[in-house]
């Protein structure tokens, strides 16, 4: 543009009328932001979802040296990928204290140094925009006076007596002036505006220009234009749409501060650019539809976990193997949640509290579930030591029977206990197994030896059997034959016991010889039945020591009554005397009961030492 001090310029004789609506188009020019263009003014930057605490904060650091050339979406940006990795570390913090046996409730998080780092970066570039909103907000103030004293100045050129012609330099730096005041505040922007236009109209209305001036003037306003055309069109192949959209602001406002251009091509110029504005603003609009697009179906995905995780049914849990399962396909819910980007931003701290919510009180119930796990596990530590106790105390017993049933009975105790931590399990039951298991060895041994001792039993018995068979066949004499029986029956009474299968037969052969022999030599009843009974206590297991104190019990009882009734009868012979017949007749009869008691006290005698003995050995052994 020309900036002359020329009073003599030719006085304009056609086309005034076009200067003065020249500025018109200007006004055709002033941004007008569509609803998409208003969200990305607030929308922040998009998260920077690939860099590390570590490089954001460096990112921060960089920033707050230089926060007036940084926008507030790229400060957000970082800020919420910042808190995306602190909420990361914080669950995953979280989740291995519980797993550790930690109450949910109980979970602090530790200190961590970067967040405080975070913090105090973001302190002072806060401080830092806060001084700079203040700084810019007071130069628009000083802005917006010095425009009103230009619009004053316009004023008074549009009212002054002198030649329009003469103030046309004066009126360009004015022009000047006024494109070079940027920012004013928003509320005065369209006022401001209308006023100046209102004068630079007059000002038009009054110039005469000549044409050759006012063509040049046209030309250099084309070429400003043409090149803001370009650069708009140029825009439409930007990658960074957000980027792009920003500079066509700043085009608009150099295009609406840009002198008129000829009559003939104001429409033609105005619709490349506003073409090349559409384009734009259309790739804006779809670029934020798209990631609304794109934010609806994350909060979808985000909804169908929220909900899967509250459909839970805890009444299934109802142990250790359930409860891992269901914890593992929470961890992975958790693990897609983390790859799914941000929700809409009014629910996005919605959706994400509801989903937290449910983890809280999935890892809760665990924790109370494995709390109170952790209490009956004590309870069955508790009850397995005191069946620890009572095994140990029984696997040096030689009572193989009893003490055998006793253990078995353990055993099922045992098994009906529930689980005990996996700490002590190994050991508790380590115990408990050597205690059964000494006791079997033991009983192992003994019963093998046993089985030897009772094979040499039965072949002694069979020897003794032999004896008997061929002293019954053969001819000696009475007495000599009674004493060999005698011998031999107190020999069979000394071997120990035989195979419990051969038992009863070698038993059966034995008694009905010694039967046989007692029938041919005529031996006491007496001594058959103290034979007799001699075989009966023999043939006893080593557990039947119970019934052996029983029956020595019930013979002590028997021997003391007929004691008394022998002291009786012994009294009553005093009183007798043999004058009559009837006299001697119950003087026998007394004497033949007398005899037959001490027979009977004799043979109980005999058999409560058959008993003693048969105690004594089982004790010994």
């Amino acid at each position: 543009m020309t900036d002359t001090h020329d009073t003599n310029l030719p006085e304009q004789q056609t086309g005034l009328e076009e200067e003065q609506k020249a500025v018109e188009v200007s006004e055709e020019t002033t941004v007008t932001e569509t609803p998409a263009e208003q969200d990305a003014i607030e929308q922040p930057a998009e998260p920077m979802q690939k860099l590390t605490q570590e490089e954001i904060l460096a990112k921060l650091k960089e920033i707050a040296q230089n926060v007036e050339s940084t926008s507030k979406a790229e400060i957000d940006g970082l800020k919420q990928a910042f808190y995306k990795l602190h909420s990361s570390d914080v669950e995953t913090a979280r989740k291995q204290f519980i797993d550790n046996g930690g109450a949910p409730e109980s979970f602090i998080m530790p200190a961590n140094p970067q967040e405080e780092e975070f913090k105090n970066i973001m302190s002072v570039i806060k401080e830092k925009r806060s001084a700079l909103a203040a700084e810019q907000e007071k130069q628009k103030e000083m802005n917006l006076q010095v425009k009103l004293s230009i619009i004053e100045e316009l004023k008074e050129l549009v009212d002054s007596p002198e030649d329009p012609n003469k103030n046309y330099a004066e009126f360009k730096k004015l022009q000047q002036q006024w494109n070079e005041v940027t920012l004013v505040p928003q509320g005065k922007v369209n006022e401001l505006w209308k006023n100046y236009q209102l004068y630079v109209e007059k000002f038009y209305d009054l110039l005469k220009l000549n044409n050759e001036f006012r063509e040049y003037d046209f030309k250099k306003n084309l070429e400003i234009k043409l090149h803001l055309c370009e650069a708009a069109e140029k825009l439409a192949e930007e990658p960074d749409v957000i980027s792009a959209f920003h500079q066509l602001q700043k085009l608009h406002m150099e295009f609406r501060d840009t002198g008129p251009v000829a009559k003939e091509l104001r429409e033609e110029i105005w619709a490349r650019f506003k073409a090349a504005s559409t384009i734009v603003n259309k790739r804006h609009q779809q670029h934020f539809e798209a990631l609304k697009e794109a934010e609806q179906q994350n909060l979808d995905q985000k909804t169908v976990i929220c909900e899967i995780m509250e459909a839970i049914d805890y009444n299934e849990l109802t142990n250790f193997a359930a409860w891992d399962s269901k914890t593992k396909e929470v961890i992975a819910l958790q693990n897609k949640w983390k790859t799914i980007g941000f929700a809409p931003q009014k629910m996005n701290v919605k959706i994400f509290e509801r989903f937290r919510k449910a983890c809280d009180d999935f890892f809760k119930r665990k924790g109370e579930y494995f709390k109170a796990l952790k209490e009956g596990m004590n309870e069955n530590l508790e009850k397995k030591r005191a069946l620890c106790e009572r095994a140990e105390a029984l696997k040096d017993s030689t009572d193989w029977k009893e003490t055998t049933d006793k253990l078995v009975k353990l055993q099922k105790e045992w098994k009906a206990i529930g689980p005990v931590a996996k700490k002590h399990s190994d050991a508790i039951w380590k115990r408990f197994i050597s205690a059964c298991d000494h006791f079997f060895e033991q009983k192992n041994r003994a019963v093998s030896s046993q089985r030897s001792q009772e094979a040499e039993n039965l072949e002694k018995k069979k020897a003794i059997i032999e004896k008997l068979n061929a002293l019954s066949e053969s001819g000696n004499e009475e007495e000599t034959a009674a004493q060999q029986v005698r011998e031999l029956m107190k020999e069979w009474n000394a071997v120990g016991h035989v195979p419990f299968k051969e038992k009863d037969k070698v038993y059966k052969q034995y008694h009905n010889l010694v039967d046989k022999l007692f029938a041919q030599l005529n031996m006491s009843a007496s001594s058959k039945k103290l034979s007799n009974f001699k075989s009966s206590v023999d043939n006893m297991q080593d557990g039947d020591m119970q019934a052996l104190y029983r029956e020595r019990e019930k013979l002590a009882r028997i021997l003391e009554s007929m004691k008394s009734e022998l002291h009786t009868y012994e009294n009553n012979l005093g009183f007798l005397s043999a004058s009559s017949q009837k006299g001697n007749s119950l003087l026998a009869e007394v004497n033949r009961k007398v005899d037959k008691l001490k027979a009977d006290i004799e043979l109980g005698k005999e058999k409560i030492k058959v008993i003693d003995e048969k105690i004594k050995g089982g004790s010994e052994q």
